[in-house]
Formats: C-alpha cells, sequence, structure tokens
C-alpha cells in the first residue's frame, strides 16, 4: 500500500526541473540593464574593430587552358621510341594544365617570383595602402623605412629578414587559383592592400607560368632532338631513319610553337584590372555579430546568476 501511495504521489506532483518561460522572460526584464550594457560595449568593440581593419582589394584573371596537342599522332615502336627519348608526341595527355597549375603554387616558382620581383616587403611588412599618393602602409614594428633594415622580433631558426620559404607561405595566402571541372577555364586572383599591387601580380603570375612552362618544354625539346639525331647517326636502316626523322620534325614543331606562342599554356580571357571596392573586411557583418554575441553572452550572464540566486534562496 505504501509503494501505491508513492508512485501515486510522483504521479500527482510537477516535475521539478520544468522551467517557466514567464519565469525566463520576468529573469530577462529584471537584468535588462545588464543586458542593454553589455550589448552597447560589444556593439562600440565591434564598430572600432571593423574600422582599424584595412580594406583589401582583390584584382581576378580569367584564364584559358591552351591545348598542346600537335595534332601528329605516331602509334606503335615509334610510340614506344619517343617515350624512351622522353618526346612529347602530342597525344590526348598532353595537356600540361594541371602541371603548369601544381607548378604555379610550388616553392620553387613562387621563390623565384618572389626574388625576381622583390616582393619581401610588400608580402612580409605592409599593413595598409595609402590611397592619396598609392604608396604601401608598412609596418615599423618589421621594416624600418629609414635605415631600410628588417626589424622583426623573432626566434631561431627565423631571422628578422624573412626567409623566401616564410614569404612564400604568406604569398600563398594571397593567391587563390582555381579550375572549373566543367569548362576547363581557369581563375587566378591575388589579394592585397592595394589595388595595383593586386593587379600587377596577377597579371605577372600569368606571364610567369607561361615563360615557365615554355623553358621546360624548350629544354625538353632540344635534349629529344640531340638525342635522335645522335641515333640517326648510329643506323641506316631506312624504317628506323623515317620514324627518326618523324620525331625529329615532332620536336620540331615544339620548338616553333614554344618561340611563337606568346602565351603558350593559359590564353588570357579577361585579364586582371585594378579593382575599385574592397573586396573584404565586410564591416557591417562584423558590427551584427558583434551587437549578436554581446546580446547573447548578456543574456546567458543574467540567466546564470538568477537562477544561481533562486537556488541559492532555496537552499537558505
Amino acid at each position: 500500500m505504501l509503494k501505491n501511495n508513492t508512485d501515486a504521489g510522483f504521479a500527482n506532483n510537477p516535475v521539478d526541473d520544468e522551467i517557466d518561460l514567464r519565469e525566463l522572460f520576468s529573469a530577462i526584464w529584471q537584468g535588462k540593464r545588464i543586458i542593454i550594457a553589455t550589448t552597447f560595449v560589444f556593439t562600440l568593440a565591434s564598430i572600432f574593430y571593423a574600422l582599424s581593419l584595412p580594406n583589401i582589394y582583390k584584382s581576378e584573371v580569367l584564364l584559358a587552358p591552351i591545348s598542346q596537342d600537335s595534332g601528329l599522332k605516331i602509334p606503335g615502336q615509334l610510340g614506344g621510341l619517343a617515350a624512351l627519348a622522353g618526346v612529347n608526341l602530342g597525344t590526348a595527355g598532353g595537356d600540361k594544365t594541371g602541371l603548369a597549375l601544381e607548378v604555379l603554387k610550388s616553392r620553387e616558382f613562387i621563390g623565384r617570383f618572389i626574388t625576381q620581383h622583390d616582393l619581401f616587403i610588400p608580402v612580409m611588412a605592409a599593413e595598409g595602402w595609402n590611397r592619396a599618393d598609392n604608396s604601401l602602409v608598412i609596418d615599423a614594428d618589421s621594416y624600418d623605412v629609414a635605415t631600410k633594415q628588417w626589424v622583426r622580433e623573432v626566434k631561431p631558426p627565423f631571422q628578422p629578414k624573412p626567409s623566401l620559404l616564410e614569404t612564400h607561405e604568406e604569398l600563398l595566402e594571397l593567391l587563390s587559383v582555381s579550375q572549373d571541372k566543367e569548362s576547363g577555364m581557369v581563375k587566378l586572383s591575388i589579394q592585397h592592400y592595394s589595388p595595383y599591387i593586386a593587379q600587377q601580380w596577377a597579371s605577372w603570375l600569368v606571364q610567369a607560368i607561361n615563360n615557365e612552362m615554355r623553358q621546360r618544354d624548350l629544354t625538353e625539346a632540344k635534349n629529344s632532338i640531340a638525342y635522335l639525331t645522335d641515333q640517326l647517326e648510329k643506323t641506316n636502316i631506312a624504317d628506323m631513319r623515317t620514324m627518326l626523322f618523324s620525331l625529329i620534325e615532332e620536336q620540331t614543331k615544339t620548338l616553333m610553337l614554344a618561340n611563337v606562342r606568346e602565351e603558350y599554356v593559359f590564353k588570357t580571357v579577361d585579364p586582371a584590372v585594378v579593382a575599385e571596392k574592397k573586396d573584404k573586411p565586410a564591416r557591417a557583418l562584423i558590427c551584427i555579430l558583434g551587437v549578436m554575441l554581446g546580446g547573447m553572452l548578456s543574456i546567458l550572464v543574467v540567466l546564470v546568476r538568477y537562477f544561481s540566486n533562486k537556488e541559492s534562496g532555496n537552499k537558505i
């Protein structure tokens, strides 16, 4: 009988953990001053933070991959001889777009690009851009403009002057390269404080990767021709000499295309331009997030205080 009464008593009592919505709204209303004050502080902080961020501009170039096929299809034993000589016969696998995109992001290529154009300061020391005189704002804690010396405070093995590896990593943060899987079109973009620098670097990179791939093919074709010519001098078999002449002709075509075609791997469809509008930061979004964060945190604090005090009062 006692068990049944106990069970009935539990069934009739309300659940202690149930929260009344009216009580929540009442607690929030009582702490409205804290909520308003905290939200106001977060709003001011987000506004000052958003205004302190420098504008970043983006310049984008649209590229069309150029097929490397020259149209000469040589099957059978001639193809095997070509592979032995390291000769590219212009088959369907001759598209160099994938290789060019990987080379474009490689340490060696980017390192030469940085050294050639002396990009250490604009990559590692710039912190803004002055529109009035089109000059970069240099971080005084990184580079002393007066003495032209790097003054960064870094721990070993790093040095005050940034290394190529450091600069390469920072430049990759500014560089974006993507290829559309359906159309095959490539988009290359550069972000920087200066819209003029972003446009210039994007154009330079397209020119540099075209020159890089051209020089690679020129070197390969010259080496292939030298090898094939040597083999030609060693044989008197008519059929073999015919195949060798065909391979030499193919590599001569590669030399001709590499020397004549200015845009060797990528053809510019839409060139990079100087941006008129900033790409980021999204200051309005930062302010909105600041207001939301301040409001949610203040409400949470008010509710925690309210229920903590309520629990303490119940225990007393």
